[in-house]
């Protein structure tokens, strides 16, 4: 089993609560389709609010790429979030320019490892909103 499929069985049987490196952190379960393949994937990911949408980042850890989860969202912007005990269907939103470093600085001060995936890629992290469709 990788290491998803642990923390979204645990986020699953817990309403949202997971130990390890998501611990004290509040995480999503972003279900998205594949851009090419169709395919379902969920990935868990920490977020941040902004009035009622979600935050999130593609940080990939400041990896010099962009997850494969960002390429999804760009071609299937229609995705099926898991937040606590609840789902529901959400528009994902890529959020540029001034606007995208406000949401990132907001993001890294409540989460300050992104702070350093900034510093490690030459790559501008993007951002997405989720908002309830």
């Amino acid at each position: 089993m990788d290491w998803n499929q642990k923390v979204i069985e645990e986020f699953r049987a817990n309403k949202g609560v997971v130990q390890g490196q998501f611990e004290g952190m509040t995480i999503l379960l972003l279900t998205n389709k594949g851009a090419k393949s169709g395919k379902e994937y969920v990935i868990p990911l920490a977020y941040t609010m902004d009035g009622d949408k979600y935050v999130i980042a593609a940080s990939k850890g400041g990896a010099p790429t962009n997850p494969d989860w960002y390429h999804n969202l760009k071609a299937n912007p229609e995705v099926t979030v898991e937040v606590r005990d609840q789902k529901f269907t959400a528009k994902a939103t890529e959020i540029e320019g001034s606007e995208r470093d406000e949401f990132y600085n907001k993001h890294a001060e409540t989460y300050p490892g992104f702070k350093e995936y900034e510093k490690s890629t030459t790559r501008t992290i993007p951002i997405f909103t989720l908002e309830k469709i």
